[in-house]
């Protein structure tokens, strides 16, 4: 069985999702961001982490990959040969480098940096937003997911992120993307994941 280590309402959501997603059992197991329990786990002390067996993994994109290669039966991993790996990486590295970005930067200002360092990023991090949903309008298309007509891991991550981006208002001035991010986070096993430990108390 999978462990899925993580505090609640952070990234640790994408990796239950997934697993929902794939049928596979699993244990939530609740830590906080930096505690000596992450530490053990995490150089960082960063969650989400994986565990499978002896195996360690962290970052909830490398998870989510990793867990879509492992079950490639499912569906939700990538295309086949190089040029499928290369897409599914690429929307990947789009999601957590560009998209997911000022979300993070937003929060880091407001809640986790010291308070002495913290400044007001909001109209930055809203211009910078809605770039990248510009961009993820045009990524999609007319596709009804990010990889074509199958839902995969990218879905996963990138609807996740617009979930965190509507709980934090950041606009979405995009009806395409809004109804992307409508369909996906719809489905049952993201419903499941956040009862299960992805969403706050």
């Amino acid at each position: 069985m999978y462990k899925a280590v993580g505090s609640r309402g952070s990234r640790v959501s994408r990796v239950l999702w997934m697993l929902e997603e794939l049928g596979q059992p699993y244990e939530f197991v609740e830590i906080k961001l930096r505690s000596p329990e992450a530490y053990a786990l995490n150089p960082s002390g960063k969650v989400p982490i994986l565990i499978d067996g002896d195996l360690k993994i962290t970052d909830s994109a490398a998870i989510c990959v990793y867990l879509a290669d492992k079950h490639a039966e499912k569906g939700m991993g990538s295309g086949p040969g190089l040029a499928g790996r290369a897409e599914i990486d690429s929307w990947m590295h789009f999601a957590q480098s560009e998209l997911e970005a000022p979300l993070w930067n937003k929060l880091r200002h407001r809640f986790l940096l010291p308070k002495e360092v913290r400044v007001d990023v909001g109209p930055a991090t809203a211009h910078d937003f809605a770039s990248e949903v510009k961009a993820l309008d045009r990524r999609l298309g007319d596709r009804p997911f990010a990889l074509g007509d199958r839902f995969s891991a990218v879905d996963v991550l990138l609807s996740d992120m617009g979930g965190w981006a509507r709980a934090g208002r950041f606009p979405i001035d995009s009806d395409r993307v809004n109804a992307y991010f409508d369909r996906v986070l719809s489905r049952p096993a993201r419903a499941r994941a956040q009862a299960n430990g992805g969403a706050m108390k």
